[in-house]
């Protein structure tokens, strides 16, 4: 069944967990700012659900999906005929459309994370870069991370073989090197760590070793939160200059998403105000702890969150 002509398009983002995401709220402050109504739903999938219920979805006319953890190579492999340039790149895509019949597909983290990361003045050209997970969140950014001209990259993970295996899909990358978690560690330490795991959706931060910060590092959290992060505590303790979360980076990634949908692109300023403050007064009011899609804490709009489906392994 097709969407009525007289109803606002709609959209929706798809993950499993879904329930924290703010990815509606955002949508729904784009459309206002720009005079485009729209819906904006969280569609919680499986594994063995993701097929159908994307294909559901734009059946019954659905404009426009954003994907979020663990779905985005999956999303890749839907769209695989028709990828951007991006999502060509990095092998996973974290928005979707149809056009023609067709599915496309396109990768806009990697643009949300460096457009926050220039914002905050962090250390990128020439920079030593520690880049913390190997999965879908890891592969959006890798690219144009190393499109900045940093000196070094190099990306750890819990399992070492997946984020040799990230590596090794960049051959010509001579920057780059991978290990586990264990293989975190550089003289002189790194001057800037992002976290692209899911770890803060645990409450947990990485089992990073200590001492990985130079002087005036900065630690980057994929995740965001009223509060610091799991991973951004750790990462002042150890040494960090300072540590920023990736609510900035969230809002980024989804005004481009947004733009390939409608053709404008939103001003993110007002919105990523609107949401710190909403954070901050769910804060106030005792909604703590981390996302997991519990009922309390998706009626409140969960504290903490996943800037773009950062992956676990």
């Amino acid at each position: 069944m097709s969407a009525s002509a007289s109803s606002p398009p709609r959209y929706a983002v798809i993950g499993n967990p879904v329930a924290h995401s703010r990815s509606p709220r955002i949508h729904a402050l784009f459309g206002a700012q720009t005079g485009r109504p729209l819906i904006y739903e969280r569609l919680p999938a499986t594994a063995e659900t993701f097929r159908r219920t994307v294909e559901a979805f734009f059946d019954a006319g659905g404009g426009g999906l954003n994907v979020t953890v663990p779905f985005k190579q999956d999303a890749w492999n839907l769209a695989r005929a028709r990828l951007s340039p991006r999502a060509q790149l990095a092998g996973a895509v974290n928005t979707l459309w149809r056009r023609d019949g067709a599915l496309h597909g396109c990768n806009t983290d990697g643009v949300g994370l460096v457009a926050d990361l220039r914002r905050l003045q962090a250390p990128l050209q020439g920079a030593r870069i520690l880049l913390v997970g190997a999965g879908g969140a890891a592969r959006g950014v890798l690219q144009p991370l190393l499109d900045t001209g940093c000196a070094s990259l190099r990306i750890v993970n819990r399992t070492a073989a997946r984020a040799q295996e990230l590596a090794a899909a960049w051959p010509a990358a001579h920057a780059l090197s991978a290990g586990g978690l264990d293989d975190a560690g550089r003289d002189g330490g790194w001057d800037l760590v992002i976290n692209a795991t899911a770890s803060s959706l645990g409450d947990a931060a990485p089992a990073l070793p200590a001492g990985l910060y130079a002087p005036a590092a900065l630690a980057y959290d994929m995740m965001y939160a009223a509060e610091p992060t799991p991973f951004m505590r750790q990462a002042m303790a150890d040494g960090a200059g300072r540590a920023q979360d990736g609510l900035r980076m969230l809002v980024e990634q989804a005004a481009e998403s947004f733009f390939i949908w409608h053709g404008v692109r939103p001003d993110t300023g007002p919105v990523l105000a609107a949401l710190r403050a909403e954070l901050a007064a769910c804060a106030a009011g005792g909604v703590t702890g981390t996302a997991t899609g519990t009922a309390a804490k998706a009626a409140a709009g969960a504290t903490t969150g996943t800037a773009n489906g950062a992956g676990k392994g």
